[in-house]
This record gives structure tokens, sequence and C-alpha cells, in this order.
């Protein structure tokens, strides 16, 4: 064989291997989302989101704004009608001045309870947290972390994460000052309404 044989036998093992590599690396890859992946529909009943990928249907509370959280694999956050706080891109975030907050997004990650507890303790670190419980429960036939706690930075919040086999559902509730009941009371009725659930 003359050299310009060998070379180009090389060059396409190596585009061969390269290849391999690239399938394999995306093949074993865990699947990300996006914030494309939920779909805001307006109907006569209400304003539903869809996000097929993680297989699962949410209701707006009635007379509830639904917005798209662009940020990393995104998420969706519910605001009251009467909601007021601090204007960050465009968006109210909390801590709350009045009205409620919800928020429901999806991770795309098989954790155990503990490790979520170490990842929120982390996220919570610089917040500022005055009080924190956690309990585990059930949803929709879901082993659920309870994460109940207040913060000098966002306020009062209860967030829930319902392990699914390779995927967590992230619901969570913020609240106005003196508006705990009624913003958790919608929140429940919220959660009854999430359907199509894996």
């Amino acid at each position: 064989m003359n050299k310009r044989t060998v070379l180009i036998l090389v060059s396409l093992l190596f585009l061969v291997a390269v290849i391999g590599v690239i399938i394999w690396w995306n093949f074993g890859r865990k699947i990300k989302g996006s914030p494309n992946d939920y779909i805001i529909t307006e109907t006569n009943e209400g304003i539903f989101i869809e996000n097929k990928k993680a297989g699962i249907v949410m209701k707006a509370p009635n007379g509830w704004k639904a917005q798209k959280i662009e940020l990393l694999e995104g998420s969706i956050s519910f605001n009251s009608p009467d909601i007021e706080g601090v204007l960050r891109n465009g968006m109210i975030n909390p801590p709350l001045i009045k009205g409620c907050a919800i928020g429901a997004g999806v991770i795309y990650k098989k954790m155990s309870f503990d490790e979520i507890k170490k990842e929120i303790k982390e996220i919570h670190y610089g917040l500022g947290i005055k009080s924190e419980e956690f309990e585990e429960t059930k949803f929709k036939n879901f082993l659920t972390l309870k994460n109940t706690f207040d913060s000098i930075s966002i306020g009062p919040s209860i967030s829930i994460y319902a392990l699914g086999q390779n995927i967590i559902y992230n619901f969570g509730v913020y609240w106005a000052p003196n508006e705990k009941d009624g913003c958790v009371q919608e929140f429940d009725k919220f959660l009854d309404g999430v359907t199509n659930i894996e």
C-alpha cells in the first residue's frame, strides 16, 4: 500500500470512531427540557399549560395569568390578578407585597430525597432562611418531598418535589404577608387539577 492509501484508511477509521463517540454520547444523554416544551392555550374553560415531553397538563387558577420563564430548562409562573412584588426582567418576583404566585417546573434527573434536600439547602444558603422544614408526603401516587420555608430574600413558600422514574416534578407557592391561607388553598386546588402526570 502506498502512503496515500494508508492515510485515507487512517482518516476513515478516525472519522468512524469520532462519529461512533458522538452517537454513543448523544444516545446516553439524559433528556433535557426547554422553555419551548411548555405550550400555553387559552380556552373557554381557562388557561391550560401542557408539556408533552414531561407528560403533564396544568390549569391556571381562574383569573390568574400564566407566563413561561425563559431560563435554563424552563418553567411556568402563575400569578394572581392582584399580585405585587419585585419587578425583575419583566416579571414579578418574590418577596410578594400582595397576592400569590405558583411556579411549576420539571427536572430531568433521578434523585433521592437526600440529594434534593442537599441541593435545596445549597440554593437557600444565600437567601437568609428564617425557618425551614422538610416532610415526606404523597401526591397523585408519587413519593413527594415537601419543603416549607421563610426567607429574608424571597419570603415564605411551600415547594413540593414529586419523584418520577427519571424526572422530578416541582411545584411551589409564594404569598404576600397575611395571605398564606388563601394562597395555599389556591395551590391545593391547582395541584388537584394537574393531570397526565407520569
